[in-house]
């Protein structure tokens, strides 16, 4: 079961335009501003490591019950350590 997303007002509105084929016009610098978010989300490199496989079953499973996933799971939480 994937876990559903609260969409902000806004959010639901471009949902709701992409859905029907149109569009909202949005500013420059919401554009500017959408796309340096959408660069700094983008998956670029590979890491390799090792842990113990108890944690990693462990993650699996946490993984499972948020709907993801595991891979996502490890990548969103060493990005919010990165920050």
């Amino acid at each position: 079961m994937k876990k559903k997303i609260k969409l902000t007002k806004q959010e639901k509105e471009i949902e709701d335009s992409l859905m029907s084929g149109k569009f909202i016009d949005i500013k420059k610098d919401e554009l500017e501003e959408i796309s340096q978010a959408i660069a700094r989300r983008k998956k670029d490199a590979v890491l390799n490591i090792r842990i113990n496989h108890e944690d990693l079953k462990s993650i699996k499973q946490k993984a499972k019950k948020l709907g993801i996933k595991y891979q996502t799971l490890i990548s969103e939480v060493l990005h919010k350590i990165a920050l």
